[in-house]
C-alpha cells in the first residue's frame, strides 16, 4: 500500500510502498478514502525538517541538553551515532483520515466491513486505528467534510477550555483551518467572535462564517478594534489559533481581555510572558492538549480504557462524535475550506505547495476507489525489498527473521547482526514504517506485518526479538516450537509462570535432536573490558564481591516499562542486566536474592542482593534518585586484596592487581556487537549457546524474585 513518509533530516517527503499495518485488538483497519493536510502541524515539520543542524538545535533546546550529557557518559561517537540513528527514522505524516473498515480487532463488537470512520489515522491507504481514536460518521456527511473531523475536535476542544457562555465575546487570533472552525462552533456557542489574521481570503471565510474581523496586513490595531467591538470593556476570552515564534499574539491578548479573561493557546506562538499584563488582570492562561481528555494516555488510546461518561463528559473520541453530529445538522460547514485536492500518487506535489509560498487552506488527499484496487492488494502484509549493491553475507547459515523494528533494534541490534554477517531474510514490524525503513537501510530482503509469517518461513532459522516485554515470552516460545534458534531482548519473561512455559518448549525442542541455541541480549558479558576483568579474576583464589552500581535516573510512572503487565517493571525489564553481570563475574550459582525498596510502588530505587555457591557476595544498586554527572553504570569487584573498578564501559581501573592497571577506551563498548556475532557465530558453527540455557533461567527467575521482593518491602 501507498503512505507518505517525510524525513526528519532533510524534509525529503516520499511516497513509499510499505506493508498493510497488523489489525491489533482493540484496532479498527479501516480502508482510507480520504486524509486532510492540516497545513500548520505539518509544514512546521517539513520545515524542522529542511532546517540546518544549528536551526535544528535551536528549535529543541532540550533535546540539545540530553545529547550533551550523553556525550558526557557514552563519547562523542556513540552519541552521534544515536542522533543520527534518531534522525534517519521517516516520520508518517498526517492524523485526519476518514475511510470504511476492513476488519475489526479482537474484542470489538458492533463493526462491520463498510463502516465509514473518521480518525487520526495517518496519510495511508489503509491505517490501523485504536477504537477511542475513531468515530462512526453519519450518513449525511461526505467523505469530504468527515476529513475535517479531527480538526474540529482540536478546536472544539479549544472552545471548552474557554468555557464561553451566550452573547460573550471572543477573539479568534489566526484564521487557519482551526482558526477558520473555531469561529464557526463560536457562533454555534451564540458567542460573538472578532478574528484576526493577515490574509484577506481567510478574513472573508471569517465574515462568511458571521465573524467581524481585523486585517492586521492592513495595519490596523487589533487591541483598539477588540477594545470597541468589546463596548469599551475588553473582550471575555481569546483563542489563539496561530503559527509563529512571534510572542506579539499572546502580548495582545492580554491587552485585549477585560479582568479575569481567559486566554487559551491552541496553535504555537512564543511564550515569553509579561507578569504585568497577567497580573494587572488576573488573567487565566491554558494551554490546550489536542482533541481532548484522553490524549496521550496510553490506557485510553491504545489498550481502549474509556473515561466514565459522568466524570469525562467530553473525551476526545466523544468530541469526534460532536463535531460530526455539527455537520450533520450544518452548524459547521467545512466545504468552502477546501482549496485543493491531490491523489496520492501526487502526494509529494501537495507538500510542494504546503512547503512553498503559494495560498492554501485544505488540501486533501484521494485514495483509490474499490473498484480502482482491490482490497487484497492494500491489505498485502509484505513487500519486497530493492536489493541494491547491499554485499552478501559471510555468515549464510544463520539466517534471521528481525521482530521489532524500533530505537533501540534499528539503532543497535540490526547493525550489529548485519555487521556479524548474518543474513538479513527480513524485517517484522506492527505497522509497516518502521520495517520498511529498517529493511532498506539494512539491506533485508523482505519486511513484513505478518508476524506469524517470519515463524513460518522455512528460510530463517533464527528469531530475533526486540518487541515490547509483555510479549517476549511467548514468542520464544513460539520460535522454539517452530524448530528455529532464537535472540530475545532483555528480559525472556515477566513472570515465572511464563519462565516455566520456556522450559517446557525448550525441552520439548531439544527432544527432538540438536537443542536450540536459546540466547537472552546480556550484552554486558561481551564487553571488552567485562572479557578483562573476568581473566584477571581467574588468578584470584576464594570468594569475591561486587557491588554494581545503575544511576538509572528516573522515568514517569506512565512509561510502559513502568507497567507490570507490559515493561515489567525496571528491575526485571533493565536490572537483569545487572544481577547477569554479576553472575557472568562470579561464575558460580546464585544461592539467594534480597531486595530492598525505598519505594515499593514504583520500585525505581533498589537495592538487590546475592550469594553465590562458591560463597561470593553481590548487590545491585538500582537507582533512579542520582545525578547525571555520575557515571550511569559503575561495576566494583573486590578480591583477594584487589580491586576493579569500570565505569560506564569506558574506563577501567586495577588496584593491586600484577600488572594491571587501566584499560580506557575512546568511546564506550558495552559489548552488543560481540554478543550479536557470538550469537551468528554458534547457528553457523552448529555450537553450544554462548549463554548456557540453564544460567539464563537463572538469573530470569532471580531477577523476577527481587522485582517481588522489592514490592513486598519498603
Amino acid at each position: 500500500m501507498k503512505q507518505i513518509l517525510q524525513s526528519l533530516k532533510n524534509g525529503a517527503t516520499e511516497v513509499a510502498d510499505v506493508p498493510c499495518p497488523a489489525v491489533k485488538r482493540g484496532h479498527l483497519l479501516v480502508r482510507t478514502s480520504r486524509t486532510l493536510v492540516s497545513v500548520g502541524t505539518e509544514r512546521m515539520l517539513v520545515d524542522f525538517g529542511k532546517a540546518g543542524w544549528i536551526e535544528k538545535a535551536r528549535q529543541q533546546p532540550d533535546k540539545v541538553r540530553m545529547v550533551l550529557d550523553k556525550i558526557k557518559t557514552d563519547g562523542l561517537m556513540p552519541t552521534i551515532e544515536s542522533v543520527m540513528n534518531k534522525l534517519d527514522q521517516p516520520l508518517p505524516l498526517g492524523y485526519c483520515n476518514v475511510g470504511t473498515v476492513l476488519e475489526a480487532g479482537g474484542g470489538l463488537v458492533g463493526y462491520a466491513p463498510g463502516d465509514r470512520i473518521a480518525s487520526n489515522g495517518k496519510h495511508a491507504e489503509a491505517v490501523s486505528v485504536p477504537i477511542n481514536l475513531a468515530a462512526r460518521v453519519p450518513d449525511n456527511v461526505s467523505d469530504d467534510e468527515a476529513a475535517f473531523t479531527v480538526l474540529g475536535a482540536i478546536a472544539l476542544q479549544g472552545i471548552r477550555l474557554v468555557q464561553p457562555s451566550l452573547g460573550e465575546t471572543v477573539v479568534v487570533t489566526g484564521l487557519g483551518l482551526i482558526g477558520l472552525v473555531t469561529v464557526q462552533l463560536l457562533r454555534a456557542h451564540g458567542c460573538r467572535v472578532l478574528g484576526l489574521d493577515f490574509d484577506p481570503e481567510k478574513l472573508a471565510l471569517a465574515q462568511q462564517f458571521g465573524a467581524d474581523v481585523v486585517n492586521l496586513a492592513a495595519g490596523q490595531d487589533p487591541v483598539e478594534a477588540a477594545k470597541a467591538y468589546s463596548r469599551g470593556r475588553g473582550v471575555d476570552a481569546v483563542i489563539i489559533t496561530a503559527a509563529t515564534k512571534s510572542n506579539e499574539p499572546m502580548h495582545q491578548a492580554a491587552l485585549m481581555c477585560r479582568k479575569r479573561g481567559r486566554i487559551v493557546l491552541v496553535g504555537v506562538t512564543g511564550l515569553e510572558l509579561s507578569r504585568a499584563d497577567f497580573f494587572e488582570k488576573e488573567l487565566t492562561f491554558q494551554v490546550s492538549c489536542s482533541y481532548g481528555p484522553g490524549r496521550y494516555d496510553p490506557s485510553y488510546e491504545e489498550r481502549g480504557n474509556d473515561y466514565p461518561v459522568g466524570f469525562v463528559r467530553w473525551t476526545e473520541q466523544r468530541n469526534f462524535e460532536a463535531v460530526l453530529d455539527m455537520m450533520s445538522d450544518g452548524r459547521i460547514d467545512v466545504k468552502p475550506l477546501i482549496s485543493h485536492r491531490f491523489a496520492i500518487e501526487s502526494a509529494e506535489a501537495a507538500y510542494e505547495l504546503v512547503g512553498g509560498g503559494a495560498p492554501s487552506l485544505g488540501i486533501l488527499l484521494e485514495y483509490p476507489a474499490p473498484s480502482a484496487k482491490s482490497d487484497a492488494e492494500i491489505r498485502k502484509p509484505s513487500v519486497t525489498l530493492p536489493r541494491g549493491n547491499v554485499p552478501a553475507p559471510t555468515k549464510v547459515a544463520t539466517s534471521i527473521g528481525f521482530i521489532g523494528s524500533g530505537n533501540y533494534a534499528t539503532g543497535v541490534l540490526i547493525p550489529a547482526f548485519k555487521d556479524a554477517g548474518a543474513r538479513l531474510r527480513t524485517v517484522a514490524s506492527s505497522g509497516g514504517v518502521s520495517g520498511v525503513h529498517a529493511g532498506r537501510k539494512f539491506g533485508f530482503e523482505s519486511t513484513t506485518t505478518d508476524t506469524d509469517g517470519v515463524f513460518r518461513d522455512p528460510e530463517v532459522n533464527s528469531i530475533i526479538i526486540s518487541t515490547r516485554h509483555d510479549s517476549h515470552a511467548s514468542m520464544v516460545c513460539q520460535a522454539l516450537r517452530a524448530g528455529k534458534h532464537v535472540f530475545v531482548e532483555k528480559p525472556i519473561a515477566l513472570k515465572l509462570d511464563e519462565l516455566r512455559e520456556i522450559e517446557a518448549a525448550y525441552a520439548e525442542a531439544s527432544a527432538k535432536g540438536v537443542a536450540p541455541i536459546v540466547m537472552v541480549g546480556f550484552n554486558r558479558r561481551f564487553a571488552p573490558q567485562v572479557v578483562k576483568m573476568k581473566q584477571l579474576m581467574a588468578g584470584a583464589r576464594g570468594p569475591k564481591a561486587f557491588v554494581m552500581t545503575a544511576n538509572a535516573g528516573a522515568i514517569p510512572a506512565e512509561h510502559w516499562t513502568q507497567d507490570r503487565d507490559v515493561g515489567g517493571g525496571r528491575i526485571v525489564g533493565e536490572g537483569c542486566h545487572f544481577i547477569d553481570l554479576i553472575r557472568f563475574l562470579a561464575g558460580e550459582p546464585i544461592t539467594a536474592i534480597r531486595a530492598n525498596a525505598m519505594d515499593a510502588a514504583s520500585g525505581d530505587t533498589v537495592s538487590v542482593e546475592m550469594n553465590f555457591a562458591d560463597g561470593s557476595i553481590g548487590t545491585v544498586h538500582y537507582f533512579a534518585n542520582g545525578s547525571k554527572a555520575f557515571p550511569k553504570e559503575r561495576l566494583e569487584v573486590f578480591a583477594q586484596g584487589r580491586v576493579l573498578q569500570l565505569d560506564n564501559f569506558r574506563r577501567l581501573t586495577g588496584f593491586g592487581w600484577p600488572k594491571f592497571s587501566k584499560m580506557n577506551l575512546w568511546s564506550q563498548n558495552k559489548g552488543q556487537k560481540a554478543c550479536a556475532a557470538a550469537f551468528v557465530d554458534a547457528v553457523a558453527a552448529r555450537s553450544a549457546s554462548p549463554i548456557p540455557f540453564d544460567e539464563l533461567i537463572e538469573v530470569a527467575r532471580a531477577t523476577i524474585e527481587a522485582a517481588d521482593l522489592a514490592r513486598t518491602k519498603s
